[in-house]
């Protein structure tokens, strides 16, 4: 029994020994064909199936003849078909491994029996043998199963070969069709392009054919308006032309009417008729030239002369002869009075010379008696003889300062001159133009720089140490580059802010103390420029142009072309203001007496008032002065003041309203209103501006 037992025991382990192997080689299989993908499951070949029932079968024989009813233990029967997977199929074999149903029971209990001895012999040889089979059957289906892998692989690498080519021909075929595709809309993009380009064509014609309509009509427009514009150079040409004459007309009719002027004598007699007075023949030539100059003013600032004006002056031109028609004969008429009283005192002498021959008596010759003093109808033209030679030592005295300085005033090749003639320039000229009103300390700086420089110290400018010293003629060119910067003060700045006359004039003065060559020559450089500062009107002589008489009268000239009215009036009224405070006002450091005080405003004031007056400057003039000075005067003269005054309002103010068009109104309103305001208060009020004592303080 034991050695059935272990027969069995070993059988069991061979089956259990070759289905492990079975196992591993189908656990490989499965392994490779899960790498590849394409193995097949593990099948037992039909040898192998055959060796195993073979072996089974042989075990049973030898086992049934010793075998005991006793054990009841069966024996397990190897079937191979258990490890041969679904679907194989076996081959048959030579033994029969079936047995009849009465006869398991006694080959269970033989198989027990069976000899110790025998069993481990016959085991070994069929292990052996079986693994042998075992290891063919292993090597044979790992050949087989390579050479499927193997068959596997290049079927799969012929797929991978096909699909690619399959892909590269679609690829193509995607290429192709996406070229076509593209081809196609190229085409399209080409023909909408050129469809479009022939609308635009066809647009581009369109407009150019509005274009050329438009380019018709503007051309016409262009001829039209370029002809019309030809036709108004062509009347503006005209205008000008006719403007021109009608003014070179008015310059001939005042040119004629200032030569019919001066037939009229200026002394109002006739040197033959002592007693014959022409005095209204003179000024009624004087206002018609008067009103001729200011119309001819008048027009030359609006353009040119309209036809109405170029009558109104030749209707002057006609009351000028008339004029000095009647003065003809007025002085024929006289000259054949006198020569017949002279023929009647002939007459008469030669009587009493007979009578006195008759009685034998010498007596001597009556004396002629003294005319008497004749009452003047009207007012002058002209100025004092005194003022006019006290008016021409000044311009002699000016021309002789220029004479004086002559080689520093013409310097152009001589460098070092040049520079100093600059710096004495610079030096006279920038503390003039930093006069102000701000302190009086500042103002006594300025004073200082002025009075070092013309004393002959040397000043700083711009850096530079400057003295007159530095050249003969120095102080010369420094005294008239002086006066003259002051004077432009004047019409300068003065003109535009009248305070500024004050601080300008107090400088002036405390120079004009110390240095009375620069005041004389400051008159000079202001009566030349306002004339009616001394006051004196100019007369027209022939041969002189009447620019020239123009820049006698203190306009200032440009290129022919004279300066405005309004201009004109604001320079002489700023000259006329700093003359007024000059004459008032004294350096209050200094100690000696004013060099032209009130008494020279005083004498302006009665010369103005003994001359016939002018359209528009003479109440400027008047009102200005009195303005700035009146309050000085009132203070000095008193009564004699308050009676030229009431002169002015009764007696001169209506002779300027004489000579004045409505035009010209704005001064004489302003100076009537004043007089009389004046007049009603019976007080000057103090000018705008006047430096008072407090301000030499700050």
């Amino acid at each position: 029994m034991e050695s059935w037992q272990l027969r069995f025991d070993t059988l069991e382990a061979l089956r259990l020994s070759s289905k492990g192997r079975l196992s591993y080689c189908s656990h490989w299989q499965e392994d490779e064909a899960a790498l590849e993908g394409c193995v097949a499951p593990v099948e037992l070949s039909p040898y192998c199936g055959w060796v195993l029932d073979s072996l089974s079968g042989q075990l049973e024989r030898e086992i049934s003849p010793s075998s005991t009813p006793k054990q009841s233990t069966p024996l397990p029967k190897l079937a191979s078909a258990e490890k041969i997977p679904p679907g194989s199929h076996r081959s048959s074999s030579p033994p029969s491994s079936t047995e009849p149903s009465e006869t398991k029971e006694n080959d269970h209990l033989s198989l027990q029996e069976v000899n110790q001895e025998v069993v481990p012999a016959v085991l070994s040889s069929k292990v052996a043998k079986v693994e042998g089979c075992i290891r063919m059957y292993e090597e044979m289906h790992r050949l087989k199963a390579k050479e499927r892998l193997r068959q596997r692989q290049e079927e799969q690498e012929q797929m991978v070969r096909a699909a690619y080519a399959q892909a590269s021909e679609q690829l193509k075929r995607f290429d192709e069709l996406r070229e076509l595709k593209r081809h196609q809309e190229f085409q399209e993009l080409q023909e909408v392009m050129e469809k479009s380009s022939k609308e635009a064509q066809g647009q581009q014609e369109k407009l150019k054919e509005e274009h050329r309509h438009r380019a018709k009509i503007l051309n016409l427009k262009l001829r039209e308006a370029e002809q019309q514009r030809q036709r108004q150079e062509e009347l503006e040409r005209l205008r000008k032309e006719e403007g021109q004459e009608r003014l070179r007309r008015l310059y001939s009719i005042q040119e004629e009417l200032l030569q019919l002027n001066q037939q009229i004598d200026p002394n109002y007699r006739h040197k033959d008729l002592p007693r014959i007075d022409l005095s209204a023949y003179s000024n009624r030539g004087n206002q018609i030239c008067g009103l001729v100059s200011g119309l001819i003013r008048t027009t030359s600032e609006k353009g040119f002369p309209t036809q109405a004006d170029v009558a109104s002056t030749e209707r002057a031109l006609q009351e000028m002869r008339g004029l000095i028609s009647s003065m003809q004969q007025e002085i024929t008429a006289a000259l054949e009075e006198k020569k017949r009283k002279d023929e009647e005192e002939k007459k008469q002498k030669q009587k009493e010379l007979e009578k006195k021959e008759q009685m034998n008596s010498q007596t001597p010759a009556p004396a002629q008696q003294s005319g008497e003093k004749q009452q003047k109808e009207g007012l002058k033209v002209k100025t004092e003889e005194s003022i006019m030679q006290w008016y021409q030592q000044l311009q002699d005295a000016a021309e002789q300062c220029v004479a004086a300085f002559s080689e520093i005033g013409n310097c152009k090749g001589n460098t070092e001159v040049k520079k100093i003639k600059t710096n004495l320039q610079k030096a006279a000229t920038i503390p003039v133009s930093q006069i102000s009103s701000i302190s009086g300390s500042k103002l006594r700086e300025v004073f200082d720089k002025i009075n070092n420089l013309l004393s002959g110290k040397p000043v700083q400018t711009e850096g530079q140490t400057v003295s007159v010293t530095q050249h003969p003629q120095g102080l010369e060119f420094v005294c008239y580059k002086l006066a003259e910067k002051f004077v432009r003060h004047g019409e300068g700045e003065v003109s535009f802010h009248h305070d500024s006359a004050f601080p300008i004039a107090v400088v002036l003065s405390g120079i004009w103390e110390l240095h009375p060559r620069v005041g004389d020559i400051f008159l000079a450089h202001l009566h030349k420029k306002c004339p009616y500062s001394v006051p004196f009107y100019p007369a027209w002589k022939e041969g002189t142009s009447m620019e020239e008489y123009q820049r006698m009268l203190g306009y200032e000239v440009h290129d022919s072309k004279v300066e405005e009215q309004d201009h004109f009036l604001k320079r002489m009224s700023g000259m006329i203001r700093l003359y007024a405070a000059i004459i008032q006002l004294r350096w209050p450091y200094g100690n000696k007496a004013h060099p032209h005080g009130l008494s020279y405003g005083w004498r302006w004031l009665a010369q103005m008032l003994n001359l016939e007056p002018l359209a528009d400057v003479t109440a400027m003039l008047l009102l200005d002065f009195l303005e700035v000075c009146g309050n000085a005067l009132m203070k000095q003269y008193g009564i004699q003041f308050w009676k030229t005054m009431f002169f002015i309002q009764k007696s001169y103010i209506p002779r300027i309203e004489a000579v004045t068009s409505s035009g010209q109104m704005g001064c004489l309103s302003r100076l009537k209103n004043f007089v009389q305001k004046c007049l009603r208060a019976e007080e000057i009020p103090l000018p705008k501006g006047i430096l008072t004592p407090s301000f030499w303080r700050t």
